[in-house]
């Protein structure tokens, strides 16, 4: 046999092999989840706070409160990551330095571990524009935003998924075609123009992209909520934005690393990952449907 008939042969097989792995890796890992959790579940579950120092009841507070935590998350990340990605692409010289330096930025932020984040969070907005926010809009002497809370959470959060947004967007405006520019420019529209109502509308699906690979990324990070906002045991619901709140998945982390008795809580261990799993695809979901029904209303 020669050699370009033996890769011919073992490229296929190994990267197959490769794929099946991935899959069986996944598969055993969601079957090992649904079936744990899925006997947990139940309407008391899903709606009741924590009972009996967290070894029953339910995690209705830690469900909702990493919702918020991950819509304030979005609409603070995508803006902003999309923004950056419009400026780097139709406003800055391929050479120019800035562009260098911002795509550094971009580059170093995707490679720093998440826990640095959560210091950053606690020392920029906690001890830093907290304690300046308290000054302006608190009564002297109270303490509302110099501490943990679901916004300070949710801003880290977003600095963590920037990088992931700004190059799915570049990306996506990178395939608009430089004639379509050019036509909008030449029929007497402006530069922001033609970026409102040309480009923009040309690349929604990579807007709607970053926004889903944020979510999947940022809905369940610990990590950098850590510092920042998370909260042991709350009872009640988060109703400002200057809370704490419980999150599903720093739920799981002190249910398994914390709880003096663990066997006790394995099952709601179990059922809290399998509800921060439905959470996630239901928010990917949504944002999938809406890339596709922007698409066809684009094409159409």
């Amino acid at each position: 046999m020669t050699k370009k008939r033996f890769l011919d042969i073992a490229v296929p097989a190994v990267t197959g092999l490769c794929v099946l792995f991935v899959i069986v890796a996944i598969g055993a890992i969601m079957i090992n989840i649904i079936v744990n959790g899925w006997s947990q579940i139940s309407l008391k579950f899903l709606t009741s706070a924590p009972e009996e120092g967290m070894t029953a009841g339910g995690i209705f507070p830690a469900i909702m409160g990493t919702f918020y935590r991950t819509i304030i998350m979005s609409l603070v990340g995508v803006p902003v990551g999309t923004l950056t990605a419009i400026f780097l692409c139709e406003y800055v010289s391929a050479n120019s330095p800035l562009l260098r330096m911002v795509r550094f930025a971009v580059n170093t932020l995707a490679g720093i571990p998440s826990i640095v984040f959560g210091l950053f969070g606690l020392g920029f907005f906690v001890q830093f524009v907290g304690p300046g926010m308290d000054s302006i809009f608190s009564a002297e002497g109270q303490i509302q935003w110099a501490q943990p809370n679901i916004l300070w959470a949710s801003l880290t959060m977003a600095v963590l998924t920037l990088p992931v947004v700004i190059v799915s967007v570049e990306e996506s405006i990178r395939t608009v075609p430089h004639d379509i520019r050019e036509a909008s420019l030449a029929l007497g529209a402006t530069r922001w123009q033609t970026i409102w109502r040309v480009v923009v509308p040309n690349s929604i699906t990579g807007i709607l992209t970053g926004a889903v690979l944020a979510v999947s990324r940022g809905a369940g990070e610990v990590a950098p909520i850590l510092f920042t906002g998370a909260a042991y045991f709350l009872p009640n619901l988060t109703h400002s934005l200057s809370d704490q709140f419980m999150d599903l998945g720093y739920h799981v982390y002190i249910m398994s690393t914390q709880s003096p008795d663990v066997d006790a809580t394995r099952g709601i261990q179990y059922g809290t990952t399998l509800v921060l799993l439905c959470l996630t695809f239901t928010l990917n979901a949504a944002a999938i449907i809406l890339r596709y029904r922007m698409r066809k209303r684009v094409n159409a």
